[in-house]
């Protein structure tokens, strides 16, 4: 009996799995003799294809299409400009609109309500309902998984915003940390933001502390490190990162050296700001040579019309972001030194995303620095508008620095402006301003066209299958032995290999807070939700907070983007048919992925109060 027992153990590791990733048969015989047995040798540490790049994903955070230099802003990044002029600028890229939901699209590469990230994790505006729960299933595997089983050394450094609150804690379980969804290593805060000194850090599986260094040195230093090791033990294997800084997130907070190179130089204010921008766009072909640019958002004030003191604190706070996204380049430059001084550069792919969504409306009217403004309708001790304007104005000298709060950001005014062309900005799904952000592609060994411009439709979901191509590796049945859901996204290779091929990514929805649109061959129907504690009315005291979420309200418009790829002529009355259409097919998608409810911060904040009253029953 014991023999028997042992024989059938034995026959049950050979269904074993590959790095615990994907099952295999195994073919042998077993007998009670040896001599009559037959071997069969299960393949548990597979190597890469032969000549696999290394893969270093970046994804900066919280960065509009007109900030950088890269895409025609008036931030110096040099070593992304580099990347790209021997590479290529993809001009028609985009993202969900919010952290999270880009962050689980990009590593499942499926759409984001399907893996139950229609918003964040819990506790922070979630719902019980399937799209928006919050919690990744295993079925829905990462790219990271995918490249750990097969020869790939895996690594994360940077922002994740993808455990839930209640798994936060050293105990585990680690199912949603990076760890648990394909990195070998990591060095990350699990939150949506942290404060760039005062780190909220975890490597592996466990929080740890710091020097107090600001956090875009540490992340590199720790890239650095990872590879280091990782070519010392295992020269020929290739390496996959995925780099997310928490620049440009809240809170704004960079060394004096870096701001003060940029003194002075937004002084003439966020309009002038954006013509010179979007002059620059024109001439790098990043947008339409016949493009023309949006009307300055009704909220925000003329430039001109602003005092003295107003314009000084204004131009501060943008100086401030100016160095802090400069210093995140310089940052990047250090890891791409590396990869060229140890003769690893030429056969890196860099995929580099400007931003996880639009720039940030989050520092409302006049900018956070040590105090939240509170100033809209019925929030209890709050600030007056112009007590707040005061307030901020003596802050001048804070702006930047250690002092600040988690959610110190610059005004509005410079959101629209980093914004350029688009209109409206993060959390704005309904909108290319929340949505449409820069992605940088380079690859020496694969691609001889320098500085190349590519037109065609992209979405994050599109990263996950390009990289498998690029790589050679199959996209697998099982990981850790789960079926696997299928890949919403298309590979970009294409792209890369011929300019003028047409788009293969056609169709695609955006959902965030209740705001909404479609996209199929270059039309565009899209909602604003409203009313929204979130909308810019209520964040500036105009409106009152309504607890309502009553969808049919909404308004929709409708956007030719082929013709007018920055929304300024809605086409909705023109043609009913059109939006008729596209609506029908918003709800087609709605079922087919999960996105309804939906779910706003109204629904949130009400299914709150109803839990704490009954707590307290």
């Amino acid at each position: 009996m014991k023999k028997q027992i042992l024989l059938s153990s034995m026959l049950m590791l050979g269904t074993l799995t590959s790095q615990g990733q994907q099952t295999q048969e195994w073919k042998g015989k077993v007998a009670k003799n040896a001599s009559e047995s037959l071997p069969y040798k299960l393949e548990f540490n597979k190597a890469a294809p032969e000549g696999a790049p290394n893969v270093v994903l970046i994804l900066l955070d919280d960065v509009g299409y007109g900030a950088i230099s890269t895409f025609g802003g008036l931030i110096n990044t040099p070593n992304l400009d580099t990347l790209a002029n021997n590479g290529l600028r993809y001009t028609n890229f985009h993202t969900t609109g919010i952290c999270s939901p880009t962050r689980a699209a990009l590593l499942t590469g499926r759409n984001h309500h399907s893996v139950g990230m229609g918003l964040f994790p819990p506790p922070f505006i979630y719902a019980d309902f399937p799209g928006y729960n919050g919690y990744i299933q295993p079925e829905n595997g990462t790219v990271a998984e995918v490249l750990q089983a097969n020869g790939y050394s895996t690594y994360q450094v940077g922002k994740w915003h993808l455990t839930p609150g209640s798994e936060y804690s050293d105990l585990g379980p680690f199912l949603r940390w990076p760890s648990g969804k394909g990195f070998d290593h990591n060095l990350s805060f699990l939150g949506g933001a942290t404060d760039q000194y005062k780190l909220d850090l975890v490597e592996d599986n466990q929080h740890v502390k710091t020097d107090g260094s600001h956090l875009n040195k540490l992340l590199t230093d720790k890239s650095i490190n990872y590879i280091t090791k990782q070519k010392a033990l295992a020269p020929n294997k290739p390496f996959f990162l995925y780099y997310a800084t928490g620049a440009a997130h809240a809170p704004h907070q960079v060394a004096k050296e870096w701001s003060d190179k940029y003194k002075g130089k937004f002084d003439t204010g966020w309009d002038a700001y954006r013509e010179t921008v979007f002059a620059n766009q024109k001439k790098l072909g990043v947008i339409p040579a016949n493009a023309k640019l949006p009307d300055r958002n009704n909220f925000l004030h003329a430039w001109k019309d602003l005092s003295p003191e107003e314009k000084k604190v204004n131009a501060r706070f943008m100086e401030v972001y100016a160095g802090f996204l400069e210093y995140t380049d310089y940052e990047i430059g250090r890891l791409i030194s590396h990869l060229k001084t140890t003769g690893q550069f030429d056969n890196t792919a860099f995929f580099v995303i400007v931003g996880d969504n639009g720039a940030s409306k989050e520092g409302t009217e006049y900018g956070v620095t040590t105090q939240n403004p509170n100033v809209t309708s019925g929030v209890t001790n709050a600030l007056t508008r112009e007590d707040y304007k005061k307030f901020i104005q003596s802050e001048y000298d804070k702006i930047g620095g250690k002092e600040v709060i988690s959610s110190a950001n610059y005004p509005l005014g410079w959101a629209q402006a980093t914004n350029t062309p688009f209109k409206l900005w993060k959390q704005d799904a309904n909108a290319e301003g929340g949505t449409h952000n820069p992605l940088i592609f380079s690859y020496p060994k694969a691609i001889s066209e320098k500085g190349g411009i590519r037109n065609q439709y992209g979405h994050v979901i599109d990263i996950y299958p390009t990289i498998l191509e690029l790589s050679g590796v199959q996209q697998p049945e099982k990981i850790k032995n789960v079926a696997q859901k299928p890949l919403h996204g298309n590979s970009l290779a294409y792209a890369i290999k011929d300019k003028n091929a047409p788009s293969t990514h056609t169709q695609q929805y955006y959902t965030i807070f209740g705001n909404r649109a479609i996209v199929k061959d270059g039309w565009k129907a899209s909602a604003a939700h409203h009313p929204n504690p979130l909308d810019l009315a209520s964040y500036l005291g105009e409106t009152k907070p309504v607890y309502v979420n009553n969808v049919e309200n909404d308004v929709w418009e409708l956007y030719n983007l082929n013709e007018d790829f920055n929304e300024r002529n809605d086409l909705a009355k023109k043609f009913p048919e059109k939006l008729k259409e596209l609506k029908a097919l918003y709800d087609q998608e709605a079922a087919k992925y999960n996105i309804y409810p939906l779910i706003d911060i109204e629904y949130y904040i009400k299914q709150n109060i109803k839990t704490t009253a009954e707590q307290k029953k």
